[in-house]
């Protein structure tokens, strides 16, 4: 026998042998961890077939072939029979886990609830429609906004009493949350030039917190400019825009009032929906709820945007969502829209 034969028939030998062990190794195990200990020994980097293939180049040429062979051999059937015996242990591992598993078929299940829009945007929504049936766009701005476009070019100047009216939150001296939504009609009639029928709803803040106020609302604010604008046109816009959302049977009125950016300048009242105008507690016995203010355009805002006040006129006018909600659906409290209660969301 040369010694090239001799070589291999050793190894064969060898082969067998770690065969031999494994196999009755293999059928010692009673668990994963002892299988995991059993594929390092005999599949590992230090395994006998592992550090046998590695050194296989010192081998003669001849027979290099051959030993690679046989070694794969005996490793595929070593990582075979392994897979198989994982298998039942992951089986048998998992029939013990549903066994500890206490499953009671006969409980109910768990519900779980639609969602819905919030209440402001759906009245929010509700508005847009009204208005967008009238022809007005949609137009949006900053809440973060420059006292210039806030106070300054709505006629409101530094030493004007009116910004008293505001409590309002400012991060520098020139830096502020907008007070109402207003600033954006300033900044789209800077880009725009009149016909112009745009509502603008938003986000506001002032420093309040009661049953009335909170210092996050919601507004819309309104502005039609064209040639030939009056108060005939203010007036029917609204009483549209109040009998599509209060209902064709409700009261409209106007009462005088004062707002620095609109002169004449009016607040919007309709008939309370509890007593029907006679008098209540909720209405404070008057028989009207303010829903609005509104005004024509002051000239003097034209003179901020580079229009001509001899050309054109406009009107404008805004509105607290959260105070529609309230008079539409008879809520009392501000605050619930904001305190995330299931109960009081669901309502609606």
């Amino acid at each position: 026998m040369g010694n090239e034969e001799k070589i291999v028939g050793e190894l064969k030998n060898k082969i067998n042998i770690e065969l031999s062990s494994f196999n009755k190794e293999l059928g010692k195990a009673k668990n994963l961890t002892e299988l995991g200990k059993i594929r390092t020994e005999f599949t590992g980097k230090k395994s006998f077939i592992s550090s046998t293939l590695k050194n296989i180049g010192n081998l003669p040429n001849g027979i290099k072939p051959l030993v690679g062979k046989n070694l794969n051999i005996a490793r595929k059937e070593i990582e075979s029979d392994i897979l198989e015996k994982e298998k039942i242990f992951k089986d048998i591992e998992y029939n013990n886990t549903l066994k500890k598993e206490i499953l009671d078929l006969s409980l109910p299940g768990r519900l779980i609830g639609s969602g819905k829009k919030n209440i402001i945007s759906q009245v929010v929504e509700e508005i847009e429609q009204v208005f967008i049936g009238m022809g007005f766009k949609i137009a949006e701005g900053p809440e973060v906004e420059t006292d210039y476009y806030n106070f300054e070019a709505l006629n409101t100047p530094k030493d004007h009493p009116a910004r008293s009216l505001h409590d309002t939150f400012f991060i520098s001296e020139d830096i502020l949350l907008r007070t109402h939504t207003s600033p954006v009609q300033i900044r789209y009639m800077e880009n725009h030039k009149p016909p112009l029928l745009i509502i603008v709803p938003g986000k506001a803040y002032r420093r309040d917190y009661d049953v009335s106020h909170t210092p996050m609302f919601t507004q819309i604010e309104g502005l039609v400019v064209d040639k030939d604008i009056n108060f005939s046109n203010l007036k029917w816009t609204l009483e549209t825009f109040a009998h599509e959302i209060f209902g064709k049977e409700r009261k409209v009125r106007f009462r005088p009032h004062y707002f620095p950016f609109t002169e004449p300048s009016v607040e919007v009242d309709v008939s309370c929906n509890i007593c029907g105008g006679i008098g209540c507690r909720v209405c404070s016995n008057s028989g009207w709820l303010e829903i609005l203010g509104a005004g024509m355009v002051d000239p003097n805002l034209y003179s901020f945007v580079g229009y001509n006040p001899e050309e054109v006129s406009g009107f404008a006018f805004g509105m607290g969502i959260e105070r529609i909600c309230m008079l539409k659906y008879g809520i009392d409290d501000l605050r619930l829209f904001f305190e995330n209660d299931l109960r009081f969301l669901k309502q609606f």
